[in-house]
């Protein structure tokens, strides 16, 4: 992927890694349009930052039509980056949880989903396309008090295998980034001593994405603890530790 002169859609990216992924490609030379649920709140990240909002819900199939007709009759993108997602706790010991983890897989696995469908046929004849999915650390080591969340992320780093290996004979690229815990506002985890400063986070991303644009992964150093757990042999381990500070 090149790190410059894109035009980027990206699902979500009103907070959080979103957000600040969207400035840093903002000031490598790219054009970003976010999206969200609240008008006020990217009208506020325009005035702000400069950087384009849409309205979107990506559990809603109509919302994302309706996002991807909008952008594209404005703009030539040739990025998509699916970053919108929730995490959230759940005892599975209590039938109600079961509203948590169909709202989850609807807005992590099906959002993703539905955004790809929508505008992979479009990005095949753009300039130099990429599709972006963000996983997580959590998708090789689940958390267990935020079952779905993690099983949604297990699924999105198996469709991306899949859709990248669909896809090799196109001209679209399509990367994972593979976060770990990260000091932002998901589960109140801004002042968590265990997870990684959202600042070095994203330097370390960029970084990768810069130096290695051939890259199928983006895995900054403190993901590997989990992403290599089971290869390394240290699954059981790894369960056991993640899941003692939580």
């Amino acid at each position: 992927m090149r790190t410059t002169g894109n035009t980027i859609f990206m699902t979500g990216g009103t907070s959080g890694i979103g957000l600040e992924l969207a400035r840093r490609f903002r000031d490598l030379g790219n054009t970003v349009i976010i999206s969200g649920r609240r008008q006020d709140l990217l009208d506020r990240i325009a005035a702000e930052d400069g950087i384009q909002g849409v309205p979107l819900d990506v559990a809603d199939p109509d919302s994302i039509a309706a996002a991807f007709a909008q952008v594209t009759s404005t703009h030539d993108v040739n990025v998509l980056v699916t970053m919108a997602g929730i995490m959230q706790v759940e005892d599975l010991r209590d039938p109600g949880h079961l509203a948590t983890a169909e709202q989850t897989i609807a807005i992590n696995l099906l959002g993703t989903i539905r955004a790809v469908a929508t505008f992979t046929p479009y990005l095949l004849k753009q300039t130099d396309p990429v599709i972006l999915t963000v996983s997580s650390g959590l998708a090789s080591v689940p958390l267990t008090i935020t079952p779905t969340y993690s099983a949604t992320k297990a699924a999105i780093h198996s469709y991306t295998q899949s859709l990248r290996i669909q896809l090799a004979d196109t001209p679209i690229q399509v990367i994972e980034v593979v976060p770990p815990a990260v000091q932002t506002s998901l589960m109140n985890q801004e002042n968590d001593e265990h997870a990684m400063p959202l600042d070095e986070y994203l330097d370390e991303t960029m970084n990768i994405l810069q130096e290695h644009p051939d890259a199928d992964e983006i895995l900054v150093d403190r993901v590997h603890f989990l992403r290599h757990a089971e290869r390394e042999n240290r699954y059981e381990a790894v369960v056991a530790a993640l899941n003692s500070l939580a």
